[in-house]
């Protein structure tokens, strides 16, 4: 998770129903795993975590042999990340590209389930090569006649969207950027990766947005958006729906929302605490089943983070995120099924 802003949604709430869902009902829920942190466990014993809490699906952010070598086998989709560090080298070379599916993907599928690679993780999509990357990766899939079973797509973060409020009035704020991807999406069908943080939007707003409406909680006001009529009833669907909007004003109607990452942070920060960050992530679960008022339905979501990671820099919260320990004891209790 990088440092993000947050594009402004209109606050308010109203009871969610709770939604008892497996993971497969709701398209899986998956959990994103950082190694930003000490005394982690092991790839293997991580593994085995994912399969005892029925987590369907994990997001790593960049190719590891010893995480490949341990989902052989265990029917965990996959979302990987090629790592923003790669993006030039695949940009400028296919042959690099090429080098790079031969090695993480080809080596490994289909004993590990890989559903996307994700080319670039909240880079600014005018200054970096993704496009160029993104197809260079899906002509070696295609040579390896991938391309029909694994995607490629970008995850881009909330304040890439702007005037989200109504969400009807979500527009990329690089549009001459984002136009050319989204067509790609389409063509490919593929979907949008969406970083997706209601937390950091009620952390800025500075007590302009309720925070039950942010936890999915009972609040007393609701929201109707003027230009379709539809009720917003917490603020992760109107951000949800906000990217929606903005894929439509390019053409990209058809694109699906992949929420990549969504979660609350448990200590160090406003509204930061165990409570919250367990009411938050169960809520996301339990909605995932749901959809949005745009677009109902199950949709699939990647809960950040699995564990604390006591290294990574800028906000103290960022190393709170983590639904597990190192030691593997959970920080809170919480049901993926």
């Amino acid at each position: 998770m990088a440092k993000r802003g947050v594009a402004p949604v209109l606050a308010a709430a109203l009871a969610i129903a709770a939604f008892a869902a497996t993971a497969t009902s709701v398209r899986g829920i998956g959990v994103c795993y950082g190694v930003v942190g000490s005394a982690l466990p092991s790839k293997s014993d991580v593994v085995q975590l994912y399969k005892s809490n029925n987590i369907a699906n994990m997001r790593f952010y960049f190719a590891d042999t010893d995480l490949l070598t341990a989902l052989r086998g265990s029917g965990i989709g996959l979302a990987l990340d090629v790592g923003n560090d790669k993006l030039a080298s695949l940009a400028a070379d296919p042959a690099a590209a090429s080098s790079w599916v031969k090695d993480n993907v080809q080596a490994y599928y289909p004993d590990v389930s890989i559903k996307y690679i994700v080319v670039g993780n909240e880079v600014d999509a005018g200054a970096v090569p993704v496009l160029q990357a993104m197809n260079n990766v899906h002509d070696a899939l295609a040579s390896a006649n991938l391309a029909g079973s694994i995607k490629v797509s970008t995850a881009v973060k909330m304040d890439a969207v702007i005037n989200s409020s109504p969400p009807s009035s979500g527009a990329f704020k690089d549009a001459s950027a984002m136009s050319p991807i989204v067509q790609f999406l389409s063509s490919n069908g593929a979907p949008l990766l969406a970083n997706v943080y209601p937390y950091f939007a009620y952390r800025d707003s500075q007590g302009g947005i309720d925070l039950n409406y942010a936890l999915f909680q009972p609040s007393s006001t609701t929201v109707v958006d003027p230009a379709n009529g539809l009720t917003y009833k917490n603020l992760f669907d109107a951000m949800v729906d906000a990217v929606r909007a903005a894929l439509d004003k390019v053409g990209g109607g058809g694109v699906d929302v992949v929420v990549s990452e969504s979660g609350w942070p448990s200590a160090d920060g406003t509204g930061a605490t165990v409570d919250n960050a367990r009411t938050y992530n169960q809520n996301l679960i339990n909605h995932a089943g749901n959809g949005t008022p745009r677009k109902p339905g199950p949709m699939e979501v990647y809960v950040f983070a699995m564990f604390n990671e006591d290294q990574k820099d800028g906000d103290p919260t960022e190393k709170k995120f983590g639904l597990f320990n190192p030691d593997k004891t959970p920080v809170y209790s919480i049901t993926f099924a």
